[in-house]
Formats: C-alpha cells, structure tokens, sequence
C-alpha cells in the first residue's frame, strides 16, 4: 500500500513521477525571462493544465525513455517561465509503460481515471502505440505520440491520436531512397526488427527502392529482444552492394559489433538508421569498422559547422554538448535523433491549446479540431530540427531527414533531403470520424 500511497509532501509515488514547474517558480524568474512573459492569470488558484507522459522508463525503449523525459522536463520548464498554457501552468505526470503494449493500454487508463488528465503524449514504440491508442480512442483522450512507424499516418488508429513532430517511417525511406540508389547501391538487403516499425522499413523501402530501379535481395527480420546476431548475418546474399540495417533496444551496441566481426576488412556499403546507435558511443573501439558508412538521423547528432541557433538553444536547454552527449557525464548519450519530437510536440499542444481557448476536458474536442487546422511549423526555438508541414487529414507531420557519413568516429552530414522528397499519397482522413 506504501508504493500507492500518494505522499502529502511531494505528491510522488515510486512509479509516477511529477515534473511540476508551478506558478510560484514561474513567476520568480520573472525579471530573467525575455520581453513577452506572462504571468499566470490568477496564480494562486489556477488548476494547472496536466499531461501524461507515457514513458519506456524500462524495457527495451529504457534509453530513449530516459532521454524522453529530460527533455520534456526542460520543454515544461521554458513554457512555464512563459506563463503555462493560457495563463495556467503545465504540470507533467510520468508512467512507466515498460515498452510493453499491454501495460501501456493500462497506463492510457491510468492517466485517465487516476491522474485525469488533459492528453496523453510520448509513446515511442510502435507495438506499444499499437496497443495503447485504441483506449485513447475509446476514452476520448487526446494522445500525441513521438514515435515513426506508419502506424498514425496510415489511418489505422482514431481521430484522438496525432503525430505532429516527427516523420514516419514511409515519409524517410521514400525521401532517402534516390539517395541510396544513387550512391551506394541498387541491391540490398534489409536487417529490421521484427515488429510493426521495423515491418514499416520492410515494406516501403522495399518499395522506393524498386521505384529506382533497385531491388531487395533478402529481408532480414530479427526479434527486438534478440542478444546475439550471427546466426542471422550469414543469410546476407555475397552479391548484396548495400546492406541496410535498423536496430532497436538494449543489443544495439552488440548487433553493430558483431557485424563488424563478420565482414573483416571487406563489406558492402552500408547504410543504417541511427536506431541501431542511438544512446552508444561512436568513439567505441569496435565500431571503428563503421567509418565511411552512413546513417539516417532525424538531428544531427553531432553539432555541424552549419550549425543552427535553434540547435544550439535546444542543446542547451536539455544539457547536452556538441557531440550529442549529456553535458554533465560525456558517456551518457543522447537519443539525438528522436527525443527533439518531445520538445516539439510540448509546443504543438500549447499552440493547439492556447488556438482552442482550452479550459479543461470539455474543450477537448475544440483542440482536437485546433490540432487540425494546424498547416505549418517554421523553424525556431519551438522546432529546432526544422520547418515541417502538417497534414489535419492524417494527423502527421512532414520534415526533413539528414544522411550522415561516419569519419573518424564522427557522424557529418552529407545530404539533407527537402519535405518534398519524402511525400507520398494521403488516403487517411481522420477528420470524417466523429469525436
């Protein structure tokens, strides 16, 4: 009864967690802030404006889950120096989903009946999006996910659940296809995971790639949760020019290795998402096989010469220093090229909130339709990975994807693709089911 207990002195438990940046911090900092700072309408009685941060504190999504919430903590701590959300502070309520469907399902519940919250955001794995936003749906709960997968995109999933501040997984690969193509190969084969996002890969590389006039060789799909990898590398055909790989949970680090093992000294070019590194070290020694390989990152990892102000205020903000590792401890790496749609998405909401006059659950469906109407987001502070495009029909956004090339255990961009490269056909439309 202990863990459950909420204790009057600091509203936590062992499994939940509040980041609550209230009025009183707010209004302290006033003098510090820049011009334009509201302070909170009527301060001392103002309910705050609750989020539920559905996040992969454990599993295999542990690392970006840890990432995920830093950053979510200094997104909430910039818009409540701000003024909150029309005029009400923002509070952030944490759940451990475990990376698991099932428990996330329960988390949505528990966000819901237990903490009532105003949305749900932050899922990042697919099967657990999969499994969570259908009792978004049921429950009416808008839930913004930071994920990739087709899963939003496709139309499979409810009018509740948006993906507004990172691309999908079909948007990528169409916009990188050409590239590839072009540059390392036509024939490839494909090493994923063996679920919906890594299926998302399978399936629409495999078909931008056959738009070039290239071809998949072997379809690789590996279990998320697998820990050694040889017995699979054998299965890549000798003729294989590229071989693109996409690698998720606690191995990564042991998957690159072993790959590296296997090849020696001769390799086909490769050509990999950053999944399959995030949160690891590029200086590690047995990766330095990996030079003059590529990779696809949503941010740059690493700041570039070119390197832009928003990029720089983001990195900031979160404690994170120029080769994309925490300030305070340059071993512990980021989860660079996914955790910047947490920080987007905080200012999405805000924007939608703040459009729809949003006072509390019975405004939800006028947010719903103010997240809608949303077309544009210029590059900025609120969205330091770039400009996007978004589309109210199927509720996700486009961006720009970069391709790095490894020298000297450093990633550099070599490409960065327009958001006209990665558009495709939209047949979901969202807005034609009721709310």
């Amino acid at each position: 009864m202990a863990d459950e207990t909420m204790t009057r002195k600091t509203g936590l438990t062992r499994r939940s967690t509040l980041l609550t940046l209230g009025a009183a911090a707010g209004a302290g900092i006033a003098s510090s802030v820049a011009p334009g700072f509201v302070r909170y309408s009527q301060a001392q009685t103002s309910q705050p404006v609750k989020l539920g941060l559905q996040l992969h504190r454990t599993g295999i999504g542990a690392s970006y889950g840890r990432w995920y919430e830093r950053v979510a903590k200094a997104a909430a701590k910039i818009i409540n120096d701000e003024g909150g959300i029309n005029g009400r502070p923002l509070e952030i309520i944490v759940e451990d989903d475990g990376t698991d469907a099932k428990r996330g399902a329960e988390v949505v519940e528990k966000f819901a009946a237990q903490h009532k919250v105003d949305a749900i955001f932050g899922t990042l794995f697919s099967h657990v999006v999969i499994g969570s936003a259908p009792r978004a749906g049921e429950l009416k709960m808008p839930y913004v996910v930071v994920s990739e997968g087709f899963h939003v995109a496709s139309g499979k999933l409810n009018r509740y659940c948006f993906q507004p501040c990172i691309t999908d997984v079909r948007s990528q690969v169409t916009a990188m296809a050409p590239w590839i193509s072009q540059n390392l190969g036509k024939k490839a084969t494909m090493i994923f995971p063996d679920y919906a996002f890594g299926h998302d890969h399978r399936d629409y590389f495999s078909a931008a790639l056959k738009a070039q006039g290239g071809e998949v060789l072997e379809l690789i799909a590996i279990p998320p949760t697998e820990t050694s990898f040889t017995r699979y590398l054998p299965r890549i055909p000798s003729d294989t020019e590229v071989l693109y790989h996409v690698m998720v949970g606690p191995s990564v680090l042991t998957f690159v290795t072993e790959l590296g093992q296997f090849y020696g000294s001769q390799r086909p070019q490769i050509f990999g998402f950053i999944d399959s590194l995030e949160a690891v070290d590029l200086a590690t020694p047995q990766l330095s096989y990996l030079d003059g390989t590529y990779f696809w990152e949503g941010m740059p990892r690493y700041a570039q010469k070119d390197q832009s102000q928003w990029d720089k205020i983001y990195r900031a903000a979160v404690g994170i220093d120029e080769n994309g590792a925490s300030a305070a401890d340059p071993k512990d790496i980021s989860t660079y090229s996914h955790m910047f749609g947490v920080w987007e998405s905080l200012f999405v909401i805000k924007q939608a909130m703040e459009k729809a006059g949003y006072r509390g659950p019975q405004d939800t469906p006028a947010f719903i339709e103010a997240m809608e109407s949303l077309e544009t987001f210029a590059e900025g502070r609120d969205h330091p990975q770039g400009d996007k495009r978004f589309n109210g029909k199927n509720h996700q956004c486009y961006g720009h994807q970069y391709i790095s090339k490894v020298t000297d255990g450093k990633l550099g961009v070599v490409h960065k693709t327009s958001i006209e490269d990665g558009a495709y056909e939209v047949t979901a439309d969202y807005t034609k089911m009721s709310l």
